[in-house]
């Protein structure tokens, strides 16, 4: 429902934060990209670069800043290098077996998840028919049950102060091309209003809309045909209910219909992963890139 409103990280490793505000001074020549890899600490035999952390550092930081900024960057990552290392002397070895196989299956799939992506958002077809909505819709009907009601509804808040209450209640009531330009014509004198009342919104999206309509009393409001007028002290709330579903009636296609066209382009995904997926073995088995041995045995 579109309801319109008017309306002390203290270095811990022995850094010299003096040599760090000098090293920052000048964040262009330091973080140049054309110069050649040049380390600013070392743990062991791993390094860490100027460019490795350039692009962390904004472009709008000040210099006391980044000193600040560089110096804990580079202590966490001396932590983090130091216990890498203890832990690879002092963790039992099948441990670190199966942390490298987890941390090497991890990155095949990074790489093989990411390329699939690559190849889905290049060749699916991310089209689908009112056709084929309507059909998985009248196939699938019972899943499709309310577990809250809905209602379609004319809404207008008035300010407390608006003299002319009457005429708009008349008008939002009859709702003819007339009423509707009008109402229209002097919208901007409204706090809030929805004249789309084709749209199936949530009971619970009425409530928080308007305060004086509460779960309790929505039996009493939030019926088919009913016009209600509440007020509290921030406001006037007229409205016009024109349908009513209640939970476990069948939902409405257009109330449903991006939820069953994400269904169905998962669902051609998830087709189309396989199809690739079966292709590539079909191409290497074809290429001799891929053979599998011992089935006869």
């Amino acid at each position: 429902m579109r309801f319109l409103k008017k309306f002390g990280f203290r270095s811990q490793y022995p850094l010299s934060a003096i040599a760090l505000l000098v090293f920052v001074a000048s964040c262009d020549s330091l973080f140049n990209k054309n110069e050649d890899k040049e380390p600013i600490a070392r743990v062991g035999d791993t390094y860490l670069y100027k460019e490795d952390i350039a692009s962390l550092l904004e472009s709008n930081i000040s210099k006391q800043d980044s000193a600040y900024f560089v110096t804990n960057y580079i202590n966490n990552w001396a932590s983090k290098q130091l216990l890498l290392s203890k832990a690879k002397i002092n963790l039992p070895e099948d441990k670190l077996s199966e942390f490298e196989q987890l941390v090497n299956d991890y990155r095949t799939d990074l790489y093989t998840r990411a390329y699939k992506e690559a190849l889905v958002q290049q060749g699916q077809d991310t089209t689908i028919s009112p056709s084929q909505l309507r059909l998985f819709y009248e196939r699938e009907k019972e899943n499709f049950k309310l577990k809250e009601k809905l209602v379609k509804l004319r809404f207008i808040e008035l300010p407390k102060q608006f003299l002319n209450k009457e005429e708009v209640s008349r008008r939002i009531k009859r709702f003819n091309a007339e009423d509707v330009e009008y109402l229209d014509s002097i919208g901007v004198q409204f706090t809030k209003l929805n004249f789309n009342d084709s749209l199936w919104i949530r009971a619970s999206r009425v409530i928080e809309e308007v305060p004086p309509l509460t779960f309790e009393n929505q039996e009493r409001y939030l019926k088919k045909s009913q016009f209600f007028e509440l007020e509290d002290s921030l406001g006037v709330y007229l409205a016009k209910v024109i349908n009513v579903l209640e939970v476990n009636d069948i939902a409405p296609l257009s109330y449903i219909e991006p939820n069953i066209k994400q269904v169905l382009l998962n669902r051609r995904k998830l087709n189309y992963i396989r199809k690739l997926e079966t292709e590539i073995i079909d191409e290497a088995i074809k290429e001799k890139d891929f053979e599998v041995y011992g089935q006869d045995e």
